[in-house]
């Protein structure tokens, strides 16, 4: 196996985010890797706000993803200050889409070498009905993927 240069982190902002994020960016500082870390909008509530937009004045999906980009960033941001140790460079990505599916286009598109995600997150009855968005990227990541557990799992 080659060393690990690019290591994607794939954090929803659930509760088992902090320990996500702190996993691999341990991992990008001990491997003097770049840390990437993407955060995906669910185009299934962009769209609900969409819908919404349509019927009502004062909601805009535009600004609902403009709030959600900044307070995801700004969570983001607060989750790598809490981590001991984040590698020379760290890099901030927030898409909108289908969770897997972009989650799958972010490896391709930043040159990843190694994915780091949660094995839980957030979820609804569509992921138990459809499966996880961790389910499937363990099914359709191109690189290799790490499974950050929690202690209670």
């Amino acid at each position: 196996m080659t060393g690990f240069k690019r290591i994607l982190a794939a954090i929803d902002l659930s509760g088992y985010s902090s320990e996500t994020i702190a996993a691999a960016a341990d991992l990008a500082g001990r491997l003097g890797a770049e840390l990437i870390v993407v955060n995906v909008i669910n185009q299934r509530d962009v769209d609900a706000v969409k819908k919404v937009e349509n019927i009502t004045t004062g909601i805009s999906a535009r600004k609902y993803v403009e709030g959600q980009k900044e307070e995801r960033m700004r969570l983001i941001q607060e989750l790598l200050e809490q981590a001991p140790n984040k590698g020379p460079a760290v890099t901030i990505r927030i898409r909108i889409g289908i969770p897997f599916m972009e989650l799958v286009k972010a490896v391709k598109e930043e040159a990843a070498d190694l994915v780091v995600m949660g094995a839980k997150g957030r979820t609804d009855l569509a992921g138990v009905l459809f499966g996880t968005t961790a389910e499937k990227m363990f099914r359709r990541c191109p690189v290799p993927l790490l499974s950050v557990r929690t202690r209670e799992d």
